[in-house]
């Protein structure tokens, strides 16, 4: 059947790309189309409301202004997944943060190496220069999208059973929170574009923007981990809460 251009809600005319973002928008707010669904192609839009391709366009660009879909280059678009809210101050597991969204979690080991402390190594630990560590890289997954880039150091001069954890099974930051105490922590905030590793590991445009959480967990004996977490920018917004030190406003 054909669609007519106008319809009438309510006594008012309805532009017909007003009508295919309130269609779109209701599948996607009733939960018929979950986050992570690709949406019809616009050539599809157009067959289907009988509508030039302009039409369309100016329906999914409002769509993405309201935050409920994303275009992905070469693939299409797709049902945005709501951002994930993280206290500053807080450690939380990745796979808390994503089932919290109500997707599926997943995880991939994509490095792992063991090796003497480089300079780097020990300018993110803050340890000498005899230490060993673990460099571990993981990509956390939520539903079909990528969610966090974890590049993970692991100083085994504290922790050296690590060398015999199998964090293809377990996700680097689980298990240190399971086996390993920790009496003090350390974040650092900041914004950042996407450089090519990160781009094609996050499936982003390069120089896309980021949000990197880098932080320091250290015991009486010294320094534990150092990781720094990559999310995309448009997924994660920090929550810091606080009450005054004093009185005073």
């Amino acid at each position: 059947m054909g669609h007519s251009k106008v319809r009438k809600i309510s006594n008012r005319p309805v532009a017909l790309h007003a009508r295919i973002q309130h269609d779109v928008e209701s599948r996607i707010v009733s939960g018929q189309w979950p986050p992570g669904t690709r949406i019809p192609f616009e050539h599809e839009l157009t067959t289907e409301y009988q509508c030039s391709r302009m039409t369309v366009n100016k329906a999914l660009s409002e769509l993405v202004k309201k935050g409920l879909i994303e275009r992905r280059r070469k693939s299409g678009s797709y049902v945005r997944q709501p951002e994930v809210l993280s206290a500053v101050l807080d450690i939380h597991q990745l796979e808390r943060e994503v089932r919290a969204l109500g997707l599926d979690y997943s995880f991939r080991l994509l490095r792992r190496t063991e090796r003497q402390a480089t300079d780097e190594d020990r300018q993110r630990l803050v340890i000498d220069q005899h230490a060993s560590v673990l460099h571990l890289e993981s990509l956390h997954i939520a539903g079909q999208r990528p969610f966090c880039l974890e590049d993970r150091l692991i100083n085994l001069d504290e922790v050296p059973h690590a060398a015999q954890a199998d964090f293809s099974a377990i996700a680097p930051g689980s298990w240190l929170l399971e086996q390993v105490p920790w009496s003090a922590a350390e974040h650092r905030i900041n914004a950042v574009a996407a450089d090519r590793h990160a781009a094609d590991i996050l499936d982003l445009k390069e120089i896309a923007p980021c949000l990197v959480i880098a932080r320091r967990t250290w015991n009486a004996t010294g320094s534990v981990t150092q990781v720094r977490l990559t999310y995309p920018g448009d997924m994660h917004t920090l929550v810091a809460q606080f009450a005054p030190a004093g009185r005073g406003a």
